[in-house]
């Protein structure tokens, strides 16, 4: 049985994987005391230590302070039609969703969401609490830094450093680093607003 933090569309996409993946969710931890059930599944409005969990949340920085207040097992989910190396090294916490590609000594870190599609290429390094949304494209050994958001259908061409918290525009071709803070958009991507 598994337990999931968070009752939203994001959560159905979870419930699919960990279905796809023979696992029941036993109920679903929400703080809004106006839901009750989310696709038949009981949502509990206080937590008391169920394990293991997953995080439910799109949002990156609300992933962070959960992990940090929450005390129970982390899990992760992984579609059984995602493509995953044997020697990529998947950190506790994140889901890896329908179709993604996450190639060889690939690093992702703890509590990341690779999207629907998404493909992360050998020896990239994704930071904690990252999301790489559907279909964006990161080539061979492109690092993120822990907080970033790559919007979809982004692409990072190989060696480029993405820096911590930033924002990729969907759509965006990264051709350099990006600083941390950093919010990026366009074809080749440019500085929309720096920290």
């Amino acid at each position: 049985m598994m337990y999931l933090y968070g009752a939203s569309g994001h959560a159905r996409v979870i419930i699919d994987i960990l279905h796809a993946m023979g696992l029941q969710v036993e109920a679903i931890i929400d703080d809004n005391p106006s839901i009750s059930e989310l696709d038949g599944i009981e949502v509990r409005h206080e937590f008391n230590g169920e394990s293991p969990m997953i995080l439910a949340i799109g949002n990156n920085g609300v992933r962070r302070r959960l992990d940090a207040k929450l005390n129970c097992e982390w899990s992760t989910a992984i579609h059984p039609t995602a493509i995953v190396s044997p020697s990529a090294n998947i950190g506790h916490g994140t889901v890896v969703m329908h179709g993604a590609i996450i190639q060889t000594h690939a690093e992702i870190g703890r509590h990341c969401i690779i999207n629907t599609g998404a493909s992360v290429d050998h020896e990239c390094r994704i930071g904690d609490f990252v999301h790489i949304s559907p279909h964006a494209t990161l080539c061979g050994q492109v690092d993120v830094g822990e907080g970033t958001w790559i919007g979809a259908g982004a692409t990072i061409i190989q060696c480029v450093k993405i820096g911590k918290n930033c924002v990729i525009g969907a759509g965006s071709v990264v051709l350099h680093d990006v600083a941390d803070g950093a919010r990026v958009a366009g074809n080749p991507a440019h500085m929309l607003l720096t920290k």
